[in-house]
């Protein structure tokens, strides 16, 4: 059980050290907390496709300059005459998916800390121009599918969305779950609902406030919860909350490399929140499948919930 209170330095500091994952998987650490994920967990998840109901969790691609999406997607359209009338038409795609804007999948190799990257990998041997050769998302490249569980934060509250002087505590996700009826378990795509959506529409349409330096979201105090459930993958609408009590680079985003967990960034959740309600349960059949991009830090990603 999680301690109703902040954590101290020296205690996240452990969390992200002390409770790392480095080395739990062997020659199979390259794919991380995904090792969890089995044929057997797949068939269970399979198992809670009932309604047949599915959901989208990602946001449109935004190809529009903003605080929130400093390096636009660029998309443009070619048409091409053809023989005797005819014709066609291509998309041309160029993106920095990484930011506050698109949903897309963080993979291990994209951050790591004074300790070292993902299972105690060297960033500078690893990484080069051309990718990673280590903890890079092509590990996933055969697809998630896994049980997805979704914890409603704005709900448990009886408030719209999570604000800058409230960030989501682990403690509170613990409350969440036994309220729900939910028990997490390992293999598991958490997504934690914040009202990333009700923020923005009170504060001019941002959430991301001046980018990094304002962001309501998830404390480091969460770290511990998700360590202790095993899941795979965190989903997450507002995504680490502004750290200004610790004297370390990542919150949330360190479950990449001291887990191994992956994330799900900018997801889009204010959707699901209102399936998992009318259809009277927060548990669902979790498929997500990143481009196969060989050394990749990631993808775009449009990851689907069915009921």
């Amino acid at each position: 059980m999680i301690e109703r209170r902040k954590p101290t330095q020296a205690e996240v500091e452990s969390y992200l050290k002390d409770r790392r994952n480095w080395g739990r998987w062997g020659d199979k650490g390259s794919a991380g907390a995904m090792n969890l994920v089995t044929p057997d967990k797949r068939r269970r998840a399979a198992g809670l496709v009932r309604s047949g109901r599915n959901v989208s969790l990602a946001r449109p691609v935004n190809t529009e300059p903003s605080v929130e999406n400093m390096r636009p997607t660029s998309h443009y359209m070619m048409t091409i005459d053809q023989p005797h009338g005819g014709g066609c038409v291509e998309d041309y795609y160029a993106s920095f998916y990484h930011g506050l804007s698109e949903t897309h999948l963080d993979a291990l190799c994209h951050m790591w800390d004074k300790n070292g990257g993902w299972d105690g990998r060297d960033p500078d041997e690893i990484l080069t121009f051309k990718g990673a050769s280590y903890g890079s998302v092509d590990e996933w490249s055969d697809g998630v599918v896994t049980r997805g569980v979704l914890l409603d934060v704005p709900k448990h509250r009886g408030k719209p969305y999570v604000t800058l002087d409230e960030p989501v505590q682990g403690w509170e996700l613990e409350d969440i779950t036994k309220e729900q009826g939910l028990h997490i378990e390992p293999g598991d795509a958490l997504m934690v609902y914040s009202g990333r959506e009700a923020y923005a529409a009170d504060h001019g349409g941002v959430w991301g406030g001046t980018g990094i330096s304002e962001k309501p979201g998830l404390h480091a105090s969460c770290l511990p919860f998700i360590r202790d459930n095993d899941v795979c993958l965190l989903g997450y609408d507002m995504m680490d909350a502004t750290n200004l009590e610790y004297t370390i680079p990542h919150t949330m985003h360190a479950i990449l490399y001291a887990y191994g967990v992956a994330l799900l960034d900018n997801a889009l959740l204010e959707p699901l929140a209102r399936a998992c309600i009318e259809e009277g349960r927060h548990e669902f059949m979790f498929v997500m499948c990143p481009l196969k991009i060989i050394g990749g830090t990631g993808s775009p990603i449009n990851p689907i919930a069915v009921f």
